[in-house]
């Protein structure tokens, strides 16, 4: 069994109604990784400068996070993505983005990566995706996809090219809506997988997430927080839960997928309560247990249909 996940590792400055942040640690694939590293080791694939702090890959390294595929070019910057969020933590402004390594990044899968059973994708250049895929001598048994606006805006073709080859969609509404053309998230999820997708998640923020399998949907709720500091994060924090729990049990059907969304809800609750990945390094399994009894009593009730 080998999972592997490919994305960003980053720097971020963030600012919220509850805060703000210098420079930390940040990237869909840090995110991804310190989540699903809580289920299974995890192999990494991504590229940083020479200024990701070493302390920072050592870290990866002591949760079981295989490094060979991460690329240090010594002499360039790391990706930087500075934001600030509005007070209903939804909505957000980008003050600040800078590409550098992910400018020209080419991943390569080492040789050590091509017993991959299961593959996260998250939020990258298209081609870079695929590039991925097409690496892989085999075909994973479940290939997860995370994508976003920006790739519908500039890359739509290339994105449904890679759309093709993979089994999960993840989304937020907006960019169901966007990339499906309507505003029925039901018939959006329809349209998607069409598009090649045989699952289609679609994350609602605090408002919980949806996923659609054939003419099968589930949902799951968010948990109520009483304090949310730093959304950044949340829904890679989600895609970790739930490849993690998936790969963890080598269960892909439609109703291993439901407890899976259910914990990736869980690790997503936890990501949120402090800035960065600081709250993710913290927890342990009995604090995962904890939250997802919790998640359990929110949608529990008996209802007598006499």
């Amino acid at each position: 069994m080998s999972l592997v996940v490919v994305g960003s590792m980053a720097f971020d400055a963030i600012e919220t109604p509850f805060g703000k942040t210098d420079k930390i640690i940040g990237g869909a694939g840090t995110y991804i990784a310190w989540c699903a590293s809580n289920f299974v080791p995890v192999k990494q694939i991504s590229v940083v400068g020479g200024d990701f702090p070493q302390a920072e890959l050592d870290a990866l390294t002591n949760r079981n996070i295989d490094l060979e595929g991460v690329q240090i070019k010594k002499d360039e910057k790391t990706f930087f993505w500075s934001g600030r969020y509005h007070m209903d933590m939804n909505s957000r402004d980008t003050l600040d983005t800078q590409l550098n390594v992910l400018e020209n990044f080419q991943p390569v899968v080492p040789e050590s990566f091509q017993d991959c059973e299961f593959l996260m994708l998250g939020n990258l250049v298209p081609a870079v995706q695929r590039s991925v895929i097409e690496q892989l001598r085999k075909r994973p048994r479940l290939i997860v996809l995370d994508t976003m606006n920006l790739w519908m805006d500039i890359a739509m073709d290339d994105l449904k090219k890679t759309l093709s080859m993979v089994d999960v969609l993840m989304v937020n509404d907006s960019e169901a809506r966007q990339l499906s053309g309507d505003y029925s998230l039901v018939r959006a999820a329809a349209t998607i997988m069409n598009m090649g997708p045989k699952y289609v998640i679609i994350k609602k923020g605090e408002h919980g997430a949806l996923l659609f399998y054939e003419s099968k949907v589930f949902f799951a709720p968010a948990l109520p927080l009483e304090e949310v500091f730093d959304p950044t994060g949340a829904g890679d924090t989600f895609a970790g839960g739930f490849i993690g729990h998936l790969a963890k049990t080598r269960d892909i059907s439609f109703e291993n997928m439901k407890t899976a969304i259910i914990i990736g809800s869980a690790m997503a609750s936890f990501c949120v309560e402090k800035f960065g990945t600081e709250r993710l390094r913290e927890i342990n399994k009995s604090d995962i247990d904890a939250r997802l009894e919790e998640f359990v009593q929110l949608v529990n009730f008996d209802i007598s249909l006499g």
